[in-house]
């Protein structure tokens, strides 16, 4: 005489199995998989499961909306990562570019302000607040 489950169960462990699904890639081993955890055999499960997706019930949709919803999430944490890489990728750009410029160029000459002369030594202050110092070459221009 088979083994009969109430709806409540039968419910309860398709749900799992569905949301699960995208960590086994098949409804077969997600229910043969599961099936011994909630007390139901693995063939009865996935045969639930499947008649489940058929009829489109509010399970079938919510454990679809979940994993839509994990793509997406997957999706934006990839889009994450390339920005932080790229934005690392300009701040050291940007660390280099400021270091090969001189001081002189970067002084503002407002108010009668010179800058220094050759062989004078000038600083700059790259972010994170380390001054890097150098002399003035004759040959640069101001």
């Amino acid at each position: 005489m088979p083994k009969q489950y109430s709806p409540r169960v039968r419910e309860r462990a398709v749900k799992m199995v569905l949301s699960h699904l995208d960590e086994y890639g098949s409804v077969y081993k997600a229910a043969f998989a599961i099936g011994p955890k909630v007390g139901v055999q693995g063939e009865s499960l996935r045969r639930w499961v499947v008649a489940d997706l058929a009829k489109d019930t509010p399970a079938g949709v919510e454990a679809e909306a979940q994993r839509a919803e994990s793509k997406r999430v997957k999706e934006l944490e990839r889009k994450v990562k390339e920005l932080e890489e790229a934005n690392d990728i300009l701040l050291q750009a940007s660390i280099f570019f400021a270091g090969e410029l001189c001081a002189v160029r970067r002084r503002v000459v407002v108010g009668g302000v010179r800058p220094p002369a050759p062989g004078s030594r000038s600083c700059l202050v790259k972010p994170g607040g380390s001054p890097t110092c150098g002399v003035v070459r004759r040959d640069q221009r101001v």
